[in-house]
């Protein structure tokens, strides 16, 4: 009798190739794989413009100016522990404070979707109530006394993002218009308050300056002299942000449906997500982040607000920059506003080297290196194809 032999097995089927990928569809895939690779890039070629408008201005070598201008921010201090270097250090950390937050209110924004210019005008509102608290209320014990100022300033900034965000998911406002024109309203709101004869001008001063906050609600100092702006606790403050934001993205059903909406809002209200709902949130998370950020100037370090100090702030802008160059995340952001601090504190007139480089002439630097920083991450996608035409080349 012959054996039955057995039938050899199907080979399986090779899978069908799906459709191809879209354009958003590779250039996401381009950022994951490159990683920080791109944002790098980024800021090398930024510091190669601006050496080169080192060499066509001056005719120095941009390598020793940019050498400078980082040992005036401190960051050598870890291998000198020199104290001119720790208190430079100390004033690029109080800087450093203040942009992870305003990067913070401008990357939250990004993840929805959202681009939030008014970072400043947020900073600001969170300043003003801080100060306006800080010197007012008199006789509260300090521990309660600064909780109660950090949680209004916080709030206030809140509120001011969340006008926009209800504009934007009520009647479709831009952000980018109602955030800007919210700047100015809260700009002139600040000046009306403490310009000369205003109503909490500080009057034995006579100068357009508020009054000073009470002693009592300055936030202590743990690195340095406090008469010198040693470095305040507030530094700790910021890194709680940054976690509570890295939470709040990643492992929250809002930080879910903020991400579903950024990609795609038409997507998302078709799976049951309120993209309305998500813009005030976002906006108003934002908002939180930036007035944190001025309260904590206030109490850290300012400790009185100045009409001129209103006019001119700009580190809700320079949080764009930060937030941009961060890629919207924790990480990112963290190292971005370092970077910032560093450019802000080593470009000051007290810290930098005539004979290297005019401080006259090194905060416009400054400002050089933020633009081109925002002009590449804008164009990161160039940035992408060229890393991925070289790595296939490679």
């Amino acid at each position: 009798m012959s054996e039955t032999v057995p039938p050899l097995p199907s080979a399986t089927p090779a899978p069908e190739p799906g459709p191809p990928k879209g354009l958003v569809e590779r250039y996401l895939d381009l950022q994951k794989a490159q990683g920080c690779l791109a944002p790098l890039i980024t800021a090398v070629i930024a510091f190669l413009m601006g050496g080169i408008v080192i060499v066509i201005s001056t005719g120095k070598a941009p390598w020793n100016v940019y050498v400078e201008i980082f040992k005036g921010a401190g960051l050598h201090w870890i291998f000198t522990f020199d104290e001119q270097a720790g208190f430079n250090l100390q004033q690029t950390l109080i800087v450093t404070t203040s942009l992870i937050l305003t990067g913070l209110a401008v990357a939250f924004a990004f993840r929805c979707g959202l681009f939030n210019i008014g970072g400043n005008g947020q900073y600001l509102a969170g300043a003003i109530l801080a100060v306006i608290l800080g010197s007012q209320i008199h006789g509260l014990h300090p521990v309660p006394h600064i909780i109660v100022v950090i949680v209004l300033g916080t709030l206030a900034g809140a509120v001011l993002g969340g006008i926009a965000g209800f504009l934007k998911a009520s009647v479709g406002a831009h952000e980018v218009i109602s955030t800007i024109m919210l700047n100015w309203i809260v700009i002139w709101v600040g000046i009306f308050l403490f310009t000369l004869t205003g109503p909490l001008q500080n009057v034995a001063s006579g100068s357009p300056v508020s009054d000073e906050i009470e002693e009592g609600a300055k936030l202590p100092v743990f690195w340095g002299d406090p008469l010198l702006q040693g470095l305040h606790v507030g530094i700790f403050l910021a890194l709680a942000a940054l976690v509570v934001y890295w939470v709040l993205v990643n492992r929250t059903t809002l930080g879910y449906g903020v991400r579903a909406v950024g990609f795609n809002p038409e997507a998302a209200r078709y799976g049951g997500i309120s993209v309305s709902r998500n813009y005030f949130l976002a906006m108003a998370i934002s908002g939180a982040f930036a007035g944190l950020g001025g309260a904590i100037d206030i109490l850290g370090w300012q400790f009185r607000l100045s009409t001129g100090a209103i006019q001119t702030t700009t580190l809700g802008f320079v949080g764009i920059a930060v937030a941009l160059l961060g890629r919207n995340t924790a990480i990112g952001v963290l190292l971005g506003a370092l970077l910032f601090g560093s450019l802000v504190t080593g470009t000051s007139t007290r810290n930098l080297d005539p004979n290297v480089f005019q401080p006259e002439l090194a905060f416009n630097l400054t400002l050089l290196i933020q633009g081109m920083i925002v002009l590449f991450v804008g164009a990161d996608l160039i940035v992408l194809w060229l890393l991925s035409k070289l790595r296939r080349r490679a």
